[in-house]
């Protein structure tokens, strides 16, 4: 098993979560465990870069100039790329917005017998909310929620479901969405 620190980065006080995930995962797993484990919605595009690595892992685009040459994440595992010397990696999610996380391999454990994975043993702050626009569209979205004199305060609310406290997160209450099942709700077609 392999324990990641991974960190929302421009944004003071920091967003970040420590999980667990089994050593056999692909980078498509690691991806939906990130995504339950921040609290994003997976609604974007998203790559993985390793540190001392040229592979881009993620989602190809088919039939674009993909200057990249991204590979497909549900290929290939994530105990092939990280090791004891190799520890970090980014992780992009949504480039209209460009939320970009620090990924680093904190420890290699055994897994313990009678324990779910992935799971999530750590974490401070709440994810900023879908398409608020980057880290500058999250802090003024703080900023006006916490001035009710500010004229978008009621209706930037109301966008954010009726409240939003950035402070919040209960690592105890991440929920992790079965890998296989997104993987089939985004590429396979229903009526097949």
């Amino acid at each position: 098993m392999f324990q990641f620190r991974i960190e929302l980065l421009n944004i003071e006080p920091p967003i970040w979560r420590r999980i667990q995930v089994p050593a056999n995962y692909t980078f498509w797993d690691f991806h939906v465990a990130i995504q339950n484990a921040m609290g994003w919605l997976d609604c974007h595009l998203h790559t993985f870069r390793l540190v001392g690595s040229e592979a881009v892992i993620g989602i190809p685009c088919e039939g674009c100039d993909d200057p990249f040459d991204t590979q497909p994440g549900w290929e290939l595992y994530i105990r092939d790329f990280f090791s004891h010397h190799k520890r970090l990696a980014s992780y992009e999610y949504d480039y209209g917005d460009s939320w970009i996380h620090a990924i680093h391999l904190e420890a290699f454990q055994l897994l313990e017998e009678g324990t779910f994975y992935p799971r999530c043993v750590d974490g401070a702050r709440r994810c900023p909310p879908e398409d608020c626009g980057g880290v500058h569209g999250y802090m003024n979205f703080l900023r006006v929620i916490s001035d009710s004199d500010d004229p978008e305060h009621g209706s930037m609310l109301e966008w954010a479901g009726g409240s939003f406290d950035p402070e919040d997160f209960d690592s105890a209450a991440v929920h992790f969405d079965d890998p296989e099942k997104r993987w089939k709700i985004a590429f396979e077609d229903v009526d097949e």
